[in-house]
């Protein structure tokens, strides 16, 4: 999701800045290769990095990370935001969040999760579903999203949290079973899902954040260059019809925002993160 957030705004940031943006993916180790990258990049404005809500917990799980995950950047925009939906296989004997609770109470912890990696958005939900659920189960982390799904469809992994744009066509088809999105209102694309609190889970909220950081020693009138074109591009109602079109709800958060943002989250996800 992180990759396509960011193609959606290449173009029309290149148009508002006057220059050629280039996407390089750079992920691996719960997004800190590129987030390590970005801190230690030269502050000119020429580097910058769009990435998710991972980057809020990165204390937690990476404290050798070699950077600060607040100190060593300088807040641009809060982007987009998107629900998830929990899915499980065809062939778990659930089609309810309560069935399903009930069945992974009975298991021991034997029943498989799927992930894009620890610390990735989809383990944040997980281990937020443990913890307020009650519920144990194993977690799989995968290199990246083809291969934890191509293992969920498989039936090799009994259930998976992720993008709704990922898993909606799936539901669909009936490839997977949806059980409930992760928002705290139903999402458009999927009407018919209750949410995880209407479901049973009193208090369930996470979903799939994307914002932008530059290196913290990026000038002001810089950093104000970025986000007035930020701005910009995400008020442009072409741009936020592309977004729609995948499932996603446009933030446009200033730094100010963005910062309070990843404040925020690490309070609610550090305590969760270092009790698992």
């Amino acid at each position: 999701m992180i990759d396509v957030t960011a193609r959606l705004v290449q173009e029309p940031l290149g148009q508002e800045l006057g220059q050629t943006v280039v996407v390089e993916n750079m992920g691996g180790a719960g997004t800190t290769i590129g987030a390590r990258h970005v801190a230690r990049a030269t502050p000119d404005g020429h580097t910058i990095m769009v990435t998710g809500a991972a980057h809020s917990v990165i204390p937690a799980l990476f404290p050798d990370a070699g950077f600060d995950n607040v100190a060593d950047f300088a807040p641009i925009s809060l982007i987009s935001e998107q629900p998830f939906v929990l899915c499980v296989h065809p062939g778990v004997p659930a089609n309810t969040l309560p069935e399903l609770l009930a069945w992974l109470r009975t298991r021991g912890g034997d029943a498989t999760f799927s992930t894009t990696g620890i610390g990735a958005a989809s383990h944040l939900a997980g281990e937020l579903l443990k913890n307020m659920a009650g519920v144990n189960f194993t977690f799989v982390s995968y290199r990246g999203t083809p291969a934890a799904v191509t293992d969920f469809l498989a039936g090799r992994v009994d259930m998976m949290i992720d993008s709704q744009t990922l898993l909606a066509p799936m539901i669909r088809d009936g490839r997977v079973k949806g059980i409930a999105v992760t928002t705290a209102r139903r999402s458009a694309m999927l009407p018919d899902l209750p949410t995880m609190a209407e479901a049973g889970v009193a208090g369930y909220q996470t979903s799939s954040l994307q914002m932008m950081l530059a290196p913290a020693a990026t000038p002001a009138p810089i950093l104000a260059t970025l986000g007035a074109a930020m701005k910009k591009v995400l008020d442009d109602p072409a741009v936020r019809a592309r977004f729609t079109e995948r499932g996603i709800e446009v933030i446009n958060g200033d730094a100010s925002a963005l910062a309070r943002t990843i404040r925020e989250e690490g309070a609610r996800w550090l305590p969760i993160l270092r009790r698992a």
